[in-house]
């Protein structure tokens, strides 16, 4: 490492903390997936979470959010920290349903309503949860599925649209909430191969504006190129992590470069 870099190395980040983890643990009856993990991100990063399967990296995102309850540890996220029982639960379902809407996350499948059209699936939460009139709402949904590629399609039903359309859709849906950061389960790993970089240019357009993001994914080239942390899961635990040019570059634990040889 060069003078100029090692000195910036040793610069405290003073960005404002968007998502604090520490010491998390969540097990599934006796089988314990999470061992103690340990994650910052800061406004603006995009943390990519690598691992193989069954490594944690869905189980640490779904419990960020409580979609999973965690066995114990501690989360904070923008600054407030989630108020947990002894057994991880969390003690207050109103400040739950208040944080989630600062984490808008996108799954695998998709998860849009079907029976709902596209604006209508975008409207559903800025309505119903947040209370922001519905003129309001569908002018911002139509906004933002022009953004994604959408226009046009307001009226249509996820039945007739690809699988990366549906995940365009998905991901408008969760930017209309206006999250402080967003959560991504394998955005790409139900898609076809030939509609996987019509999303990934989505999210490559959403990290250029800066916006927060953990991104957990198998498109290794993608993580190296969007992110400016890469976390390596191994059996529940971050085995290595830090900026990508050095983890894909020069990575040094073993079973890490056993990983990036196995994924190419």
């Amino acid at each position: 490492m060069d003078t100029a870099a090692a000195a910036s190395a040793q610069q405290p980040d003073t960005r404002r903390e968007a998502i604090r983890v520490e010491d998390l643990h969540k097990s599934f009856g006796d089988l314990e997936v999470l061992k103690g993990v340990d994650l910052i991100a800061h406004q603006g990063d995009v943390v990519a979470i690598i691992g193989g399967s069954g490594s944690g990296k869905s189980t640490m995102l779904r419990c960020i959010n409580f979609l999973e309850t965690p066995t114990s540890g501690k989360i904070v996220i923008g600054g407030e920290e989630v108020a947990m029982r002894a057994d991880g639960s969390p003690a207050s379902q109103k400040q739950i349903e208040r944080i989630r809407t600062k984490l808008a996350m996108v799954f695998q499948q998709f998860n849009l309503w079907t029976h709902r059209t596209l604006l209508e699936n975008v409207i559903e939460v800025p309505v119903h949860v947040l209370k922001v009139p519905k003129a309001e709402a569908i002018e911002r949904a139509r906004e933002l599925l022009v953004r994604v590629g959408l226009g046009g399609k307001e009226d249509t039903f996820p039945a007739y649209l690809s699988g990366g359309q549906q995940q365009r859709a998905a991901i408008a849906r969760a930017l209309a909430v206006d999250p402080s950061a967003m959560l991504f389960d394998e955005p790409t790993s139900a898609l076809d191969p030939e509609l996987v970089g019509e999303v990934l240019t989505v999210i490559r357009d959403l990290a250029a504006e800066g916006r927060t993001m953990l991104l957990v994914t198998h498109e290794m080239k993608f993580a190296r190129e969007v992110a400016n942390h890469v976390v390596y899961l191994y059996q529940g635990r971050i085995e290595e992590q830090g900026p990508p040019a050095e983890l894909f570059g020069n990575p040094q634990s073993e079973r890490l470069k056993q990983f990036l040889s196995s994924v190419g």
